[in-house]
């Protein structure tokens, strides 16, 4: 059974992974100048770095519930939140060519 503050820590792994997902693929979008780029990167390296974090944190760390099996903790732990940062950047951040940069000399 998931008590309380297991289930407060995974909610906030979660939430975490997420805002990793938003933030790097923003990164992406703003630092490559093509028009698909962003997405095969954000694609290929956005889950490696969720992955790395979910080893770290549920295998050495040993925080978070146990999801049963690795397929679930594929579609969790990785899957839903760069689902959900993916979204969150694209529709609710302005787009990077409609940002003005300050001059720089």
């Amino acid at each position: 059974m998931l008590s309380i503050i297991g289930f407060a820590v995974f909610g906030g792994i979660l939430v975490g992974h997420t805002l990793l997902a938003a933030v790097l693929t923003r990164f992406f979008r703003l630092r490559l100048d093509t028009q698909f780029g962003w997405v095969l990167y954000a694609v290929t390296l956005i889950p490696v770095v969720l992955f790395v974090s979910t080893l770290v944190f549920t295998g050495v760390l040993g925080i978070g519930p146990n999801l049963g099996s690795p397929t679930v903790v594929f579609g969790v732990m990785i899957g839903l939140p760069l689902a959900v940062g993916l979204t969150l950047d694209l529709l609710y951040v302005a787009q990077p060519d409609e940002v003005e940069l300050p001059d720089t000399q």
